[in-house]
């Protein structure tokens, strides 16, 4: 078969393999209400303003004639390739989440989703971590997920327990100084 037959593949469009964060087998996926409506929020938003922005300009590019020149034409493609992309992971990822309120559990001293956590490790270094959802957290703002090795270490103990976090370099041993929720009716 000539070449001239054969699709070309641009960093194959329907492969959404390495755009999910792995969740664990039958897990659940597991969000804030805050992470939810953000994650809503950007899908409407690309549905309703940022899709139909380019879906004109490709429109117009392609009204100009030779499309195989035409930087405006082939952009738009891609990037509409892009928001479909991203469109459907959002929507599989809002199908399956489920919206969990950390803030039922203030005032609690046991680590479950969503906890702030105060801890230090056994060489004395002290960290605060928050425990959220595999498409909301943040490492840049001290949030890991909640499938993540230190969270799943936490999850389920209590102030002053100590808990084993298996590393590459052999189990480190954390104790739990401090375990905060966002309060009722507040930001989580």
């Amino acid at each position: 078969m000539s070449k001239a037959f054969t699709k070309e593949s641009d960093d194959d469009d329907d492969d959404d393999v390495g755009a999910l964060p792995p969740l664990p087998a039958g897990g659940k996926n597991y969000i804030t209400p805050k992470g939810f409506e953000r994650l809503k929020g950007e899908l409407l938003e690309l549905i309703d303003n940022e899709r139909p922005k380019i879906v004109d300009i490709v429109h117009w590019a392609a009204s100009n004639g030779d499309r195989s020149e035409n930087g405006d034409y082939l952009y738009g493609k891609k990037r509409l390739r892009e928001i479909d992309r991203r469109i459907r992971f959002l929507t599989k990822r809002l199908e399956i989440a489920e919206v969990v309120d950390p803030s039922v559990h203030a005032g609690s001293g046991q680590v479950y989703f969503g906890a702030t956590v105060t801890y230090v490790d056994d060489e004395g270094v002290e960290r605060t971590v928050t425990i959220m959802g595999v498409d909301e957290a943040d490492s840049a703002q001290n949030q890991v997920s909640w499938i993540a090795p230190v969270s799943r270490a936490l999850l389920k103990a209590r102030v002053g327990d100590e808990v084993a976090l298996p590393t590459p370099v052999g189990v480190r041993m954390l104790e739990i100084l401090d375990v905060a929720y966002p309060e009722p009716g507040g930001e989580s």
